[in-house]
Parts: C-alpha cells; structure tokens; sequence
C-alpha cells in the first residue's frame, strides 16, 4: 500500500507553504522518494534545495481529466515513490478524484485563506464542502484582523465536518483563542460550577476574555496561597498545573478578597464561592481579574492534585 497525503483547498490558500514547511522538516527526512503531485500551480514556487534534502520528486497535472488511476500509476512505476503528496486544485470537484486502488489515503488536509473564506463560502460553498467533508485537519491562515468572526467560521466547518480538528493561525503562528461553544460550561449561567478541568480553562480563558465572566458567580475547589504582604486581606486560591513536562510547573490563581483570610493556611484545601470582578490589582500591573469570595469552606484534597495542560 501507498501512504498518501492530500493537501486540498483554493487558490493562494496556503497550500504550497504549508507543503514546503512539512518538507523541509527534520521529521520528514526519511529514506525513499517522495513523489509530490502538483494539480495546480500557485504563485509560490517550491524550493529547489527544499525538494533535493527530502528526495521530492515533482509531477504536474494541468487539466482534471488527466488525473486517472492510469497517470498516477505511471507516476509511480516511474519514480517508485515511499510516499506520495498531491497539491490538489481547489477548482476541481473533489469527489471526482480516484486513485489506484492500493494508494491509501493516509491524511487529507484543507487550507484556508481566512480573508477569502467568507467570500467561497458564500459563491462556492459545494466545491468547498467537498473539500472539508472527508479533512481530518483544517488550518485556517492569514487570521489577522479577523478574530471576531472565527468563532463563525468554525461554525461554518463544523456543520460540513464535525469531526475534523480546525486551526486558525495569524503571522504569529496559532490563534490560541478559546471560543465560547467550546467552554465546557454554560457562559449563560449566573454561577459555574467547575470541576478539575472547567477551573483551568476558566483560568486561561478570563485572562483573555474577562468580559465573559464579570459578575458571574463560581465556585471551584482549590489550594491556597497566602502572598507575602497580603495582610489577611486576600489570598490566592488555585492550582498547580503543568503545561509543557513534569519540569514546568506553574501555579494557576487569581486573587480572591476574603475578610475571614487569618482563618487560612498555605496549602489549605478549600471550595471556594466568589464573584468575578475586573479591578486594578497591583501584581497586574494594572486591572485583571479578582475574585471577592462569598464563601470558603475546607475540602478534602483531589485525588489529582496537579492540572495537566501538557
């Protein structure tokens, strides 16, 4: 069987880079040819010394009716390749590609121009849908600028894909945004209760989107830390979490106003209730997230007591 990764979307959507940046990777560098199938040709043109270091040999294809079985097994015997790329044509229906029928399809992946999207979604939206229905990953490019109308766009994708992975990337690399359908809580409740995992992702999420829970009530089992300096006047309840490897460790915690603070000790395990609120905090350097506690009380301590986002 022949390993084969599709790499589909229009014209200009980022096809060719994303091609070249997979190629010139370190993981990329193994034995055997690689036969890359080009079904259209973009502005961008493919490094030679990028094509020589990974053994890519290059085959176009102009017109839809010369993609058969019949030419790709002549691309074959003639480069017997380990595995094989095809750049398909975004122009072309996608349904009406057919390999041979030892040529599996290993991963099929859909680029998207973010600024055109809206426009092929509206005028082409049946090339398009037959491009993503079968992508286990979609990358959506050029993001910037664009940032209120991904949650949109997701939407759009999902309703043809529910099951692919979608990526939207800006000229800083990924858009780590966390839309509100994926919260795994309801944003139209007065108070959250939040488990292990719905505390992290409130944490991450209130730095970017504090608008979200202003005046919400939550309530979360936590460690707490009593910060040097703070006079009984507040404390930080959180946890410890790791985000890369067990070497990086990060304690995650918002400062929580509590006039009963000299009833706690470090380490203490508590459940804590408290409202949300954007005030000027000094160890923010200016106005972040605080928490003014309606209740505290002791809590037995989880039977994970680290966080893992690695």
């Amino acid at each position: 069987m022949k390993s084969v990764y599709i790499i589909n979307g229009f014209l200009e959507s980022g096809k060719t880079e994303f091609i070249s940046y997979t190629l010139s990777q370190p993981y990329f560098q193994t034995k055997g040819t690689t036969l890359l199938i080009l079904c259209e040709e973009g502005i961008n043109e493919y490094d030679e010394a990028i094509l020589k270091n990974s053994r890519t040999v290059v085959e176009v294809v102009d017109e839809e009716a010369q993609m058969t079985p019949a030419n790709l097994l002549e691309f074959e015997r003639r480069h017997k390749p380990e595995r094989i790329i095809i750049e398909y044509n975004g122009m072309w229906n996608f349904k009406n590609l057919k390999l041979p029928w030892h040529w599996r399809r290993e991963q099929q992946i859909t680029t998207i121009d973010a600024s055109t999207f809206q426009n092929y979604y509206t005028n082409m939206r049946s090339l398009l849908a037959e491009m993503l229905r079968k992508s286990e990953l979609i990358i959506f490019n050029r993001c910037d600028g664009l940032e209120d109308q991904l949650s949109g766009f997701k939407r759009n994708v999902k309703a043809v894909n529910p099951q692919a992975d979608i990526i939207f990337e800006d000229r800083n690399g990924e858009v780590s945004q966390i839309f509100e359908e994926d919260l795994p809580y309801d944003l139209k409740s007065d108070h959250l209760d939040l488990d292990d995992y719905g505390y992290g992702i409130f944490y991450l999420d209130a730095m970017d989107n504090l608008d979200r829970y202003i005046g919400k009530t939550v309530q979360f089992k936590a460690m707490v830390l009593k910060p040097e300096g703070s006079d009984d006047a507040y404390f930080v309840p959180g946890r410890m979490a790791m985000t890369c490897c067990a070497d990086d460790m990060a304690f995650l915690g918002y400062a929580c106003i509590y006039d009963k603070c000299s009833e706690l000790s470090n380490k203490d395990w508590v459940e804590v209730t408290a409202t949300v609120h954007q005030e000027f905090w000094k160890d923010y350097n200016g106005e972040g997230p605080v928490l003014r506690a309606v209740r505290v009380i002791p809590a037995k301590k989880p039977k994970d007591e680290i966080l893992n986002f690695a």
